[in-house]
């Protein structure tokens, strides 16, 4: 199973260290069906185009767009790009990775997008499914994935690292991300007993506090390790991990 570590520019060459593939996540939606970039260090060759959605206008011209693409995977010697798209799905969304992914399967390219827009996934496709659940079962949800999209072959895992306060009951299933700061306080102040889930591979511990429980889930090395042998195990072609996510504990992933 390919690693991949998604980096700025400016995060790139201390990742580099590591070995692993970067997905360069350098690129956005522009005016006019642009693709605008920022500065990439001069040594960048090969890994994956990473464009954004973020705050993107329109994408009135896809084909464009689908063209620009292909131009930096040419300039830089990318092996195909990642979809970061995180607002809500529009028709001109869907449009541009419609047309996207079999251009560039067809110069030997592969395409990574979100499991929303599978149902627009073509041959070449590869879609990404997110290992950070709060409910069920790990291992069932992959495995669902996998018949629901044509096989773990198609499939890449989305590793996102876990840190979320839930105040229970959670009827919503959304918890109060904590960032690294954060959790490392909790951790200090509470000096609670850590259980692990075998269930959502993952680890957590629970507080009381102004008369509200809490429950808390996060990930280490040793579970992300777990999430990415299982993905392995299953056939899953790929996995994702967001460098500022991982910087303190890389050295220790993917050592199965």
């Amino acid at each position: 199973m390919q690693l991949y570590l998604a980096v700025t520019p400016g995060e790139a060459r201390e990742a580099a260290q590591y070995g692993r593939t970067l997905a360069h996540v350098a690129y956005r939606i522009g005016p006019g069906s642009t693709l605008l970039r920022q500065s990439l260090p001069l040594q960048t060759r090969g890994g994956l185009l990473s464009v954004s959605d973020r705050e993107a206008p329109m994408i009135g011209d896809p084909d464009a767009l689908c063209a620009a693409v292909q131009r930096e995977c040419g300039r830089w010697g990318y092996t195909g790009a990642v979809l970061d798209f995180e607002e809500p799905i529009r028709r001109d969304r869907l449009a541009f990775a419609q047309r996207l992914g079999p251009a560039l399967a067809s110069a030997r390219r592969t395409l990574y997008l979100p499991e929303r827009y599978a149902q627009n996934a073509g041959d070449g496709t590869v879609i990404l499914i997110c290992t950070a659940i709060s409910g069920g079962s790990l291992n069932q949800r992959l495995q669902d994935a996998a018949e629901a999209h044509g096989g773990a072959g198609r499939l890449a895992l989305d590793v996102q690292r876990l840190r979320m306060d839930f105040r229970l009951p959670a009827r919503s299933g959304e918890g109060e991300p904590l960032d690294e700061e954060r959790f490392r306080k909790l951790m200090e102040r509470e000096s609670p007993s850590v259980f692990f889930s075998q269930e959502l591979c993952a680890r957590y511990f629970t507080y009381t506090r102004g008369g509200e429980f809490h429950f808390v889930l996060f990930d280490d090395a040793e579970t992300l390790n777990q999430k990415l042998k299982l993905g392995a195990s299953m056939g899953f072609s790929a996995a994702f991990l967001m460098w500022p996510e991982v910087r303190d504990i890389m050295g220790k992933l993917g050592k199965q």
